[in-house]
């Protein structure tokens, strides 16, 4: 079995986004080559209501699927399908915004705001896919217990334990994993085709064991992988640090497929941009209720 190394550590940046919502924003538009098929990576991590309360009020998507995960916390979602509900500790709302759809998402003020937002690009053929929405919540994700370290399974499975959520267009491994201090944590279910990070949201990991080089809460962890598939699955290993650590590890196969992104918007082409933007300014944006 072979260890993959790291190819890629990419460090967040601060930045705004909604109405006025203090994030690290870690995976954008450089990245969307070295990441696919994940697009963007939004953390956020904040004892003061001030940083997130404004929120996310109404705004479209159109041929992603959002994934947003909380640790701690609480926050309030719609959509234009009719969907309501809260996302509390340890729950995920898994969003497949498909042909189009408008949500919102309110944080409500709590003692600790920490989780992550993923979007990941749904392929060409399932761009334009009826809308959906999955409410996952903290009772139905099953954890794994291990020396020194406790894994959530929230989509795909884990040492065959089947998680709380498959998804439909783009099968994505999805685990929360916390580790106790100083503590060596080895993975070798990754299929060596596939994209495979880890996004630190709390402590510090080395992710290279040998040098024990530590890196801080809010970076992404991107290992190497090869273009073809050979049936193989590979291993990786980190170890945590004197705090301990948690981590979400995310893996998929890349989609390989052109991406023309815009605002909330991510087709394959400019044209199917333009016609998204175009039909948002013409109210006949969504296509499914």
């Amino acid at each position: 079995m072979k260890e993959r190394k790291v190819r890629q550590i990419v460090r967040g940046q601060g930045t705004m986004d909604g109405a006025g919502v203090k994030l690290t924003r870690v995976l954008g538009k450089p990245t969307i080559e070295a990441f696919d098929p994940f697009l963007m990576l939004d953390g956020f991590d904040s004892a003061n209501p001030d940083d997130y309360i404004k929120g996310f009020p109404w705004h479209p998507h159109r041929g992603i699927v959002t994934v947003t995960y909380l640790v701690s916390g609480e926050m309030e979602h719609g959509d234009s399908l009719g969907n309501r509900g809260v996302i509390s500790d340890l729950g995920c709302q898994w969003m497949t915004a498909g042909s189009g759809i408008i949500h919102q998402e309110m944080p409500i003020a709590s003692p600790r705001m920490l989780g992550c937002q993923l979007w990941i690009n749904l392929p060409a053929k399932d761009k334009m896919t009826q809308p959906s929405y999955g409410d996952i919540v903290a009772e139905n994700v099953p954890v794994v217990k291990e020396e020194g370290a406790e894994v959530r399974v929230v989509a795909d499975s884990y040492k065959g334990t089947k998680g709380a959520f498959d998804g439909k267009y783009v099968k994505v491994k999805y685990l929360d994993v916390k580790l106790e201090p100083n503590k060596e944590w080895s993975y070798n279910e990754a299929a060596n085709d596939e994209t495979l990070f880890i996004y630190l949201l709390d402590g510090a990991i080395a992710p290279d064991i040998s040098k024990e080089e530590f890196e801080a809460r809010g970076c992404a962890i991107l290992f190497e992988s090869e273009d073809i598939n050979s049936s193989n699955e590979d291993l990786i290993r980190v170890k945590s640090g004197a705090s301990g650590a948690r981590f979400v590890l995310l893996a998929a196969k890349p989609l390989r497929e052109p991406v023309a992104w815009g605002g909330p918007i991510v087709m394959n082409t400019r044209e199917e941009l333009h016609l998204a933007f175009e039909e948002l300014n013409n109210n006949n944006f969504i296509k499914h209720k």
